[in-house]
């Protein structure tokens, strides 16, 4: 599904307009970016799940095209774990 595709079926839900929709869906997209963007950002969706910032430790790896080794700085990432409603509907 894409993201007009829920727009889409967001707006025929709800009964609004497809534009009343995507402003709804973008609030939330950034308004979950910016709670991750904290420190100890995190987005509790009871029963379908969390998302948590986590920070990825600086690493050694291998270039996979010639085999050479490489330093992977350390990152942040984004962690979603599913709810309870969430994994007994898949």
């Amino acid at each position: 599904m894409t993201k007009s595709e829920l727009v889409g079926q967001m707006a025929k839900d709800a009964s609004i307009t497809k534009a009343a929709a995507n402003a709804a869906l973008n609030s939330f997209i950034d308004s979950i970016t910016k709670e991750l963007k904290k420190k100890d950002g995190k987005v509790t969706l009871i029963g379908f799940g969390t998302f948590s910032k986590v920070r990825r430790k600086a690493r050694k790896g291998r270039n996979p095209s010639t085999g050479a080794p490489i330093k992977i700085k350390a990152s942040n990432a984004v962690k979603f774990k599913a709810g309870k409603k969430l994994k007994e509907a898949v």
